[in-house]
């Protein structure tokens, strides 16, 4: 009997080892399959422009004449506002959570922005289309023209007539999706820090931002960036919301301002109906967007790396 139940947990396990081997698997071969597709997808575009496609600017379908330029810069730029706006926010949100927020609160405070996250993005384009645009024109863009475009150095990116959608609105709007993503990160790594170190920071003297800044964010380095790659993938890739404010305008005049486009909005519009040769430069637009988000990917682990030897360095030399 001894010697069945053996035998059978024995076959179980090997299963189970097939099993996860299998899934593991599946999932590198899906990702191998989907480079696969965009590169033969995007094949002629390639042997047509090859590496100037990235830097050339015009996208001409009734001269077959495109470039990845405005789109890519789009991308780079909306993300990048995205980032400025919700890494902030989302980090006062989280401290206000972990430390600040009376107890009564901090539940219900938490599920709402929670909430945020399971909106669709559709939903967010719509609401900043018709509710959003209509206010950040009549009283928010004139107010930032006036008070940035005067300044030296930046200024240009801050002019132009105030029509309410472009390449800043979009980066707004994506802030404010991504912002449940990193802050509920960084409240659950906050939360793992030991009460303790907390406790005796505060018996030493040390202030709250000094907790914050000397105990927290040092033991949370890890997490906390993990969050930020996390909305930041989330900000490359988004499509509708973008595609709604964002202007859709292949053209790029220097200002934030000023409509212009994503890859993801670019390919939501033009895809449907797109053929040969610019079938092919969409397609190879989505294959420059998975190789921006798969270096971002790559340079974060090494961060994290990074950071991972540099402790344990500093943990090795206190030993000492």
């Amino acid at each position: 009997m001894f010697l069945l139940n053996q035998n059978t947990n024995t076959l179980f396990d090997k299963l189970f080892r097939m099993l996860t081997r299998f899934f593991a698997f599946l999932v590198l071969f899906l990702l191998l399959s989907i480079v696969s597709s965009l590169i033969y997808g995007s094949r002629e575009s390639i042997n047509i422009y090859g590496l100037s496609f990235i830097w050339k600017n015009d996208w001409d379908p009734v001269n077959h004449s495109y470039g990845g330029a405005i789109p890519l810069i789009g991308t780079l730029l909306t993300s990048s506002i995205a980032l400025i706006i919700a890494v902030p926010m989302s980090f006062g949100i989280a401290i206000f959570l972990t430390e600040l927020s009376p107890s009564w609160l901090r539940r219900p405070l938490g599920i709402a922005i929670e909430m945020l996250a399971a909106i669709p993005s559709i939903i967010y384009g719509m609401w900043g289309l018709f509710i959003f645009v209509p206010i950040f024109q009549k009283y928010i863009q004139p107010f930032l023209i006036s008070i940035l475009s005067p300044l030296p150095g930046i200024g240009s990116w801050f002019t132009g007539p105030p029509f309410g959608i472009g390449i800043f609105t979009a980066g707004l709007i994506l802030s404010i999706m991504i912002v449940p993503f990193i802050a509920t990160v960084m409240r659950d790594v906050f939360e793992l820090v030991p009460v303790i170190l907390k406790e005796s920071a505060y018996g030493l003297g040390c202030t709250t931002w000094e907790v914050i800044w000397n105990i927290v964010l040092p033991f949370t380095k890890s997490g906390v960036i993990g969050g930020i790659m996390l909305g930041l993938g989330r900000a490359l890739g988004e499509t509708m919301a973008v595609t709604f404010v964002i202007g859709n305008a292949f053209q790029l005049t220097g200002s934030l301002f000023s409509s212009g486009n994503s890859i993801s909005s670019a390919l939501a519009n033009e895809f449907n109906e797109a053929a040969g040769l610019q079938k092919s430069a969409l397609l190879q637009l989505g294959l420059i967007l998975f190789l921006i988000t798969t270096i971002i990917f790559i340079l974060s682990k090494i961060l994290l790396i990074h950071i991972s030897e540099h402790e344990n360095k500093k943990i090795w030399s206190a030993w000492k």
